[in-house]
C-alpha cells in the first residue's frame, strides 16, 4: 500500500502541535523561564532518530542522548513555541491531556514513533501510554475514538499501559493516518499494518 491518504501524516505541513502525539505516549513536559521542552525516552535507537527528524521537521532543534537507564532520548530544546502546548497538557504540575484533543495524521505519526508495538503478527497494534499518568489513560481512549479508531484499554495496573486496535476497519485508518514507516526493518516490523 504505498497510494498516500489524503489524511496522511506525509500530506500535512508540521507544525510543533505534532508533538502532542509524544505527550500522548511517554512523553514528558518542562517548563522553564525560557519556554518549554519536550523530552521522551524510547526503546530503540530507529525511534529516536525519526522522532528528532519529526521535531526538526516542526521547526525546532532535536537532540538524542541517553536516559539514566541508558535508553534513547529525544527531547527539544527549552522554546516559547513550546509554551501553549506545554500550558495545554499539564494541570499544575501533572501531565493531563487537555479537553476534547483530538489526534490528527501527524500526532498519530509521533505517537507511533515513541510508542507503538505491533502485537499478534500485526493482528493487532497497540499506542503506548504513560504509566506515570494513568489519569490520562481513559481521555486518551476517547480522544482516539473522536479519531475514529475505537481502541480497548489495556494493561492499566502494569507496566506497559495501552490502547490496543483491532479490526481490519480500525487498523486500516490507522495505517492511512501515519503513512509510511521509516526506513529501518524493526520500524517496519513495529509499524502498523493493514492486512
Amino acid at each position: 500500500m504505498n497510494q498516500l491518504s489524503f489524511f496522511s501524516a506525509e500530506s500535512l505541513p508540521p507544525s510543533v502541535t505534532d508533538l502532542s502525539g509524544l505527550l500522548a505516549s511517554t512523553g514528558q513536559v518542562a517548563s522553564s523561564a525560557a519556554g518549554a521542552r519536550i523530552s521522551v525516552v524510547v526503546d530503540r535507537e530507529w525511534r529516536a532518530e525519526a522522532i528528532a527528524d519529526l521535531i526538526v521537521q516542526c521547526g525546532l532543534d532535536a537532540e538524542i542522548g541517553r536516559s539514566e537507564e541508558d535508553h534513547p532520548l529525544v527531547r527539544t530544546a527549552s522554546v516559547p513555541e513550546l509554551s501553549a502546548l506545554a500550558s495545554q497538557w499539564t494541570k499544575g504540575a501533572v501531565k493531563a491531556m487537555p479537553p476534547g484533543w483530538v489526534p490528527g495524521a501527524r500526532e498519530l505519526r509521533a505517537w507511533v514513533l515513541a510508542a507503538g508495538r505491533s502485537e499478534a503478527e500485526g493482528e493487532r497494534y497497540v499506542l503506548g501510554l504513560d504509566p506515570q499518568a494513568p489519569d490520562t489513560h481513559a481521555p486518551l481512549a476517547q480522544a482516539l475514538m473522536r479519531a475514529g479508531i475505537a481502541p480497548t484499554l489495556i494493561g492499566t495496573r502494569g507496566a506497559m499501559p495501552g490502547l490496543r486496535i483491532t479490526g481490519r476497519r480500525r487498523m486500516l485508518r490507522l495505517v492511512e493516518n501515519v503513512g509510511q514507516p521509516p526506513e529501518n526493518e524493526d520500524a517496519r516490523t513495529n509499524w502498523p499494518s493493514a492486512r
